[in-house]
């Protein structure tokens, strides 16, 4: 229950500054500070690995409303499906520990965009997460990346996409929901 009251934290810090400031750029590194708390630890003393996925939301819950996308989704129908993601752990973050959660837009591509974010402590990477997201919409179908853009008013400016992320968005992907995707073992 905590990460919803993070949630609303987080959402209503990123509007005041959207008002204040106005929006950041789409390729603009998003950056909330928090502390582990012990509903996030797990039997072994140290953040619960799934915990970081949770916390990471709020950094794109941030860094969306920031740039006015959240606005813009919301004025349309859309919402934001992730579709596959994949997580680095290099160290632990402890109990009480202060760490910031940095995101950013990496690019995309015709159909998803991608997202990384990292939990960092005085600068030092503790965690790194990869996520391809989809916008759809509400009545159904995916909503263009021309037609994204239009509605924050910029033009595409992100960097085309690394080969790695590439590469590593065509590994992890499942079967289209319109085709079988049995569960058989090898």
């Amino acid at each position: 229950m905590n990460v919803w009251w993070r949630t609303l934290l987080t959402l209503m810090r990123a509007r005041v500054l959207y008002r204040r400031r106005g929006p950041v750029a789409p390729d603009t590194v998003g950056r909330i500070r928090l502390r582990t708390l012990p509903t996030d630890i797990d039997l072994l003393g140290h953040m619960n690995n799934g915990r970081y996925a949770s916390l990471f939301d709020l950094g794109r819950f941030d860094l969306l409303t920031r740039t006015g996308l959240w606005q813009a989704m919301n004025e349309r129908g859309w919402y934001g499906v992730v579709a596959s993601e994949s997580v680095s752990f290099r160290k632990s973050l402890q109990l009480w520990q202060r760490f910031t959660v940095e995101t950013r837009i990496i690019g995309h591509d015709d159909k998803a965009v991608y997202q990384m974010h990292r939990a960092v402590v005085d600068g030092e990477i503790y965690a790194e997460m990869v996520l391809r997201v989809r916008f759809l919409r509400r009545g159904g179908g995916i909503v263009p990346m021309e037609e994204l853009f239009d509605a924050l008013h910029r033009p595409d400016t992100l960097a085309p996409l690394p080969q790695w992320i590439v590469d590593w968005a065509a590994g992890s992907q499942l079967p289209s929901t319109r085709v079988d995707a049995p569960s058989i073992w090898p």
